[in-house]
């Protein structure tokens, strides 16, 4: 059984490194990505961060797009509660027109920053971020030009119309994300990198499947490869992530205590802070494909997005390269012939 696979890429800053050096080297995994036969390539966003260059994914996509020719480039996500759906949908619909059939649309839930970044992102408007649900259901009737008789927006297009639509996926990691995902009609995309409880995957993965039977679901899975087990082991036994817990019931993840404290601090209650070994699937290529592998099994899994977290590139573009489809599909071939032979 092969997997499909495709890309996250936060556009990480490496230590005595800059911004501009990130972004280049997304270019360059995004021109790799494609070679090695990944499917998808997406890029996320996060604001007021000194640790990742990637704060407009739409201004990136079209850079990407143009530098690459085949794969799919999307946002992994756009961070919806800030934005108008009409200037989002505005946005992919351009980019699906100047690259028609390549475009998806992933769509996060998350702030994607601290809260004095929420607070700069919605400055003089009267959004409260506490309508998502109503912007993702505009927002997919706009990219399909579909706004119902009756809406106060009834008559509007997201101009231009391309000729072949963006893909839009919804990010999350609960079963009520992919019942939203399911009763709009569109994919869904478990970040398991976030929330690593494989029974609420489970649920997740059967809540979707029951309500949209045929529809695209997704495990964006935070993932390691290395030549050897105990050198991949090694290299994730230093990642580490740090869960905020705020006094109202909120949690938020972050990278360090640094950016946990300045979270706690910018939300103006009481919080508290645990650091936990991060979430990683870490091994040979064939113990990680491995795990892929049984979660496609067990969930019905359409495809895997990988995202890799390391302080050096070399390493994590090395990772890439182990598990790339070019790669794996190949160990698979081999794996089935070799059965083949022993059951004759």
């Amino acid at each position: 059984m092969t997997l499909k696979l495709g890309i996250l890429d936060q556009s990480p800053v490496f230590p005595e490194s800059s911004a501009e050096q990130a972004l280049k080297q997304t270019v360059s995994l995004a021109r790799k990505a494609e070679e090695w036969g990944y499917s998808r390539f997406w890029v996320s966003e996060h604001h007021h961060s000194q640790d990742v260059a990637g704060s407009s994914p739409e201004v990136l996509i079209s850079y990407l797009a143009a530098k690459t020719e085949s794969i799919r480039i999307g946002s992994g996500g756009v961070m919806l509660q800030h934005y108008s759906p009409y200037k989002v949908a505005e946005n992919f619909n351009l980019l699906s027109s100047l690259a028609p059939g390549r475009v998806d649309l992933g769509v996060g839930k998350a702030p994607g920053g601290l809260p004095l970044s929420t607070k700069a992102l919605q400055f003089g408007t009267v959004n409260d971020g506490k309508d998502f649900d109503e912007r993702l259901s505009l927002l997919k009737q706009l990219v399909e030009d579909s706004v119902p008789e009756g809406h106060p927006l009834d008559g509007i297009q997201a101009t231009p119309l391309p000729t072949e639509k963006p893909e839009i996926f919804l990010l999350g990691a609960s079963p009520n994300s992919a019942k939203l995902a399911a009763s709009l009609g569109v994919g869904f995309v478990f970040a398991l990198f976030i929330n690593n409880n494989r029974e609420i995957l489970g649920e997740a993965a059967n809540e979707y499947r029951r309500l949209l039977p045929g529809g695209n679901i997704m495990v964006a899975a935070h993932v390691l490869a290395a030549p050897t087990q105990e050198e991949a082991e090694k290299l994730a036994a230093d990642q580490k992530i740090v869960k905020v817990r705020l006094q109202d019931g909120r949690s938020v993840t972050v990278v360090t205590v640094e950016q946990a404290h300045s979270f706690g601090e910018q939300a103006g209650i009481p919080y508290e802070i645990e650091e936990q070994q991060a979430n990683i699937i870490a091994g040979t290529p064939d113990y990680v494909t491995g795990i892929l592998s049984e979660l496609q099994q067990a969930h019905q899994i359409d495809e895997f997005i990988l995202h890799t977290a390391l302080p050096k590139a070399e390493d994590r573009t090395r990772s890439f390269q182990l598990l790339s489809p070019q790669s794996t599909n190949a160990r698979f071939e081999v794996e089935e012939q070799e059965n083949n032979v022993q059951s004759v």
